[in-house]
């Protein structure tokens, strides 16, 4: 993994096999001059969503950390287990099933960030 990610990007899924590659790929294709972490909490997934995480992680194992679930947690103990997960300064917030299409949206945003410690 990254050692220090100024942004962790939380993704929490659960049975989403149909959409996790094309979200997985969002987060993937972000241009960034900064290192970003992506942290993967399944929720106990039924559908093979697992394995295509698992197999992303695999691929990306210095930026992609997936925290399996043994039992079906919920939404607000699986939530709270990828915030104590991830290291970075920001946070940037995904669903299983969504897309980024911006492929500058995590350096648009952490820009803004930098540039206004106030907010």
């Amino acid at each position: 993994m990254i050692e220090h990610p100024l942004v962790s990007v939380r993704l929490v899924a659960h049975n989403h096999e149909e959409a996790i590659v094309r979200c997985l790929e969002g987060i993937l294709m972000q241009r960034t001059d900064f290192p970003f972490e992506v942290i993967v909490a399944d929720e106990c997934s039924t559908d093979r969503m697992r394995d295509i995480v698992s197999a992303y992680a695999e691929q990306y194992p210095e930026k992609i950390c997936v925290l399996p679930a043994e039992a079906r947690l919920d939404p607000i103990r699986n939530s709270y287990r990828v915030q104590q997960a991830c290291r970075g300064k920001y946070h940037a917030m995904i669903e299983g099933d969504d897309a980024w299409i911006d492929p500058l949206k995590l350096q648009t945003q952490a820009n803004f960030m930098e540039a206004r410690p106030d907010v």
